[in-house]
């Protein structure tokens, strides 16, 4: 038996969808269980919200004005997360829906609200929707995993069990935190890989390690193979294919390359033999430098 389909309505006579309305408890039931357990869902007006420090710090606006013209036509369907403490809500998970729905100056929205958690709990949670959500660049998660140690005094091994990431990624997110801002700004900015700066912490202090900083804050050095190739050449950053220099014939002495090519000038003519005679010259000069 075919489907039958209401019919289509334009743009300008579609409702409005109430979010408050529909969004029910089988929404919390679908989401992470420590991320909203013990949470109510209210409209709260967004002149109310405080927004603290979050993890991300990097928003793209065409992506966000994107997402504003998304909340504008179908509503808001994951609502943003608050902590209510002492009668004021602060912001902890959804600052890029926060920043759209301003864009659109929205003055309410459905929120899921937590109260009585210990900023340890809420460093968790925050970190755990962050970290599933795109765009959220390595660097802003590095800090907050160094901000989550500092808060808690964990290990590597309880960070990797309390956030759900390997331990390999702990160390290394770790390492990139502790790196000087300047170095980690520039990291943004550039769009270099994270490798480049792990490696990179990697090299001794001294004037090569200042040279390699300096062209990785002037974005010249992007990507792992260009930081390698720097290195390999002692800080020269080289690029496009490099010419191989000619090489001799496998087992074969410059003075056994020089005696062949002597055995052959009798087989020239004289003009021929002067032009040989130089190059066996220039090239037994060459050969006496190596």
């Amino acid at each position: 038996m075919a489907k039958s389909f209401a019919p289509r309505v334009s743009k300008k006579q579609r409702k409005t969808i109430d979010m408050t309305d529909k969004l029910n408890r089988d929404l919390l039931s679908m989401s992470n269980d420590q991320l909203l357990k013990g949470a109510t869902l209210s409209e709260v007006k967004l002149k109310n919200v405080n927004v603290k420090e979050q993890v991300r710090t990097k928003f793209n606006d065409a992506s966000l004005k994107e997402l504003a013209k998304n909340i504008q036509e179908n509503g808001l369907i994951q609502p943003i997360v608050l902590h209510k403490n002492k009668g004021k809500y602060n912001l902890i998970c959804g600052e890029r829906r926060f920043r759209a729905m301003s864009l659109n100056q929205m003055e309410c929205a459905p929120c899921f609200v937590l109260e009585g958690k210990t900023e340890k709990e809420l460093m968790a949670i925050q970190f755990s929707e962050n970290s599933s959500r795109e765009e959220l660049h390595y660097i802003d998660k590095a800090d907050g995993i160094y901000n989550y140690q500092k808060a808690t005094k964990a290990s590597e091994r309880k960070i990797q069990v309390a956030l759900g990431i390997s331990k390999s990624e702990v160390h290394r997110s770790l390492m990139i935190a502790k790196l000087p801002a300047i170095i980690k700004e520039a990291a943004k900015q550039f769009d270099i890989e994270k490798y480049v700066l792990v490696e990179f912490d990697a090299l001794e202090n001294g004037a090569f390690r200042k040279k390699i900083e300096k062209q990785i804050l002037a974005g010249e050095i992007k990507k792992r193979a260009e930081l390698k190739r720097a290195v390999k050449n002692g800080g020269v950053i080289q690029t496009g294919k490099q010419k191989k220099s000619a090489a001799l014939p496998t087992g074969m002495t410059a003075n056994a390359l020089l005696k062949m090519m002597n055995s052959r000038v009798g087989d020239l003519d004289e003009d021929t033999q002067k032009i040989f005679k130089k190059l066996v010259k220039d090239t037994k000069q060459m050969a006496d430098l190596q």
